[in-house]
């Protein structure tokens, strides 16, 4: 089951911040369809946040395919998103952690990480795109 948090300092409203954590969370194999997703009272328990921002996130996964809601039962991931072998994101997984206690002990911080990492997927996508017109 996924553990949801929500950022305060954030600029991102609390509702996306569930949704994008479901979007990772599928992307990455930790939920797969069938699994259920917390219960509404249980993340604003443990998140501190309004029940109407857990329904909104809830139903904007569910318009986009993502999950249901079963009347009495819960809210059901029922769609994937990704469709990457499991064995090779846990191995890049893996590679990642390595390369993020490399950056810490460099003393980048998390904004640092965040900024190098976009850089590098923005290069990667203009050469994707530069190739695809080729």
């Amino acid at each position: 089951m996924i553990n949801f948090h929500v950022d305060r300092s954030s600029s991102v409203p609390a509702y996306a911040q569930l949704v994008r954590q479901v979007r990772e969370a599928l992307r990455i194999g930790t939920l797969r369809p069938g699994d259920q997703l917390p219960t509404v009272r249980s993340v604003v328990t443990s998140c501190t946040v309004n029940p109407t921002t857990v329904l909104k996130a809830y139903r904007e996964l569910e318009l986009s395919g993502l999950v249901e809601a079963r009347q009495g039962a819960g809210t059901f991931v029922s769609g994937t998103l990704g469709h990457a072998d499991p064995h090779v994101m846990a191995r890049l997984r893996g590679s990642l952690a390595r390369w993020l206690g490399q950056a810490r002990e460099a003393g980048l911080e998390d904004e640092d990480v965040q900024a190098l990492l976009a850089s590098v997927i923005g290069e990667n996508a203009a050469l994707r795109n530069k190739e695809g017109a080729a």
